[in-house]
């Protein structure tokens, strides 16, 4: 296998742990294409009752007639393992999404980045009025979450992804564990793992992520760690050459497939077009990055603490999304976070 091919898998097994590409490293061989479809769960068409009034449909900046539309995926970490296994169990008030994040694949396939944006951001919610950006998948399920997420970014949703962090300890653990560096120590059940590089158990990456009291950055390191959870998934899948090998490959996507759920409309011919089309990209192209924010405060009932996003920095970020130029944008624009080698 060429290097292009090695890192053409990876990315597309980057892609699947998040989420995004669930199936289509698989490629023509139908026979896994079917087992890994009858044990993902789809849950009903979220957008038919969007209306009308939603963000223009993103287009390729590129003239090139080859060139495909990009595609935005929602992509939505619930507190509840039902909520994200089986979506038609959401009851209204019972579920909120502790992570959210924007997966945009670019109209020339040669990049991906993915936006989190911060579970306490307060934001306008149809209906509700304003509240913590978590509350409108509890408030009215995934429409009203997508609707929620393209009247505050203004870039168009193409499909969306359910899973839970819970499902995750899984996949880690298909893959042998992943290699995490510790600022600190970290404590699970009682037992101190010392600051420093470990390879981490799917339990030890959960409460990793989880850890937010003595966090300098709260809720927002929490975000950076649940971004290098993943990171360091894509890494394994690389290192570990689970993409050379036919059965191991098979048995970690049939995991991932298990712990996803995907609105009904992303076929498995889409996602296998999606992958195959993704030629040219390397996991060094696929940037995580966090909205912009002024910092935190209070509701104006003074009851819950909040994250107030950065108005005119995400207008001028969720237009290049919109505009399918976020890759070039953010090389003009240091400033944006983004994943570093350090994670607190």
């Amino acid at each position: 296998m060429t290097p292009r091919s090695r890192a053409k898998l990876a990315l597309i097994i980057s892609l699947s742990l998040i989420g995004v590409l669930v199936v289509g490293v698989v490629g023509a061989v139908l026979f896994v294409q079917h087992r890994l479809d009858g044990a993902m769960e789809r849950f009903d068409d979220p957008f038919a009752d969007l209306g009308t009034d939603r963000p223009t449909a993103p287009r390729s900046t590129d003239d090139q007639s080859e060139t495909a539309d990009p595609v935005n995926i929602l992509i939505l970490g619930s507190d509840s393992r039902i909520s994200a296994g089986d979506p038609s169990q959401w009851q209204a008030g019972a579920q909120r999404t502790d992570a959210i994040m924007i997966a945009s694949i670019s109209g020339d396939r040669e990049s991906v980045t993915v936006m989190s944006i911060p579970r306490d951001s307060w934001v306008p919610i149809r209906g509700y009025g304003d509240n913590k950006i978590n509350a409108a998948y509890s408030f009215g399920g995934p429409t009203l979450m997508i609707q929620t997420v393209e009247d505050l970014t203004g870039i168009r949703i193409d499909h969306m992804v359910l899973t839970d962090f819970d499902s995750f300890q899984d996949i880690t653990d298909e893959l042998g564990g992943v290699e995490i560096t510790l600022t600190q120590p970290l404590q699970v059940h009682g037992q101190t793992i010392a600051a420093g590089t470990h390879t981490l158990t799917g339990e030890q990456a959960l409460a990793y992520t989880r850890q937010r009291h003595g966090l300098s950055g709260g809720d927002f390191s929490r975000v950076q760690r649940q971004q290098n959870w993943i990171r360091a998934m894509m890494t394994a899948a690389f290192d570990r050459d689970v993409l050379r090998n036919p059965v191991a490959l098979t048995d970690l996507l049939t995991v991932v497939a298990e712990n996803v759920s995907v609105d009904e409309g992303f076929s498995i011919g889409e996602m296998r077009d999606l992958a195959l089309s993704s030629r040219n990209l390397s996991r060094g192209n696929v940037q995580f990055i966090t909205a912009p924010v002024l910092g935190t405060g209070w509701s104006p009932d003074g009851r819950q603490s909040i994250v107030n996003l950065d108005p005119e920095a995400m207008e001028d970020l969720c237009q290049a999304f919109a505009e399918d130029r976020v890759a070039a944008y953010l090389q003009d624009h240091p400033e944006v976070v983004r994943l570093g080698s350090s994670v607190e």
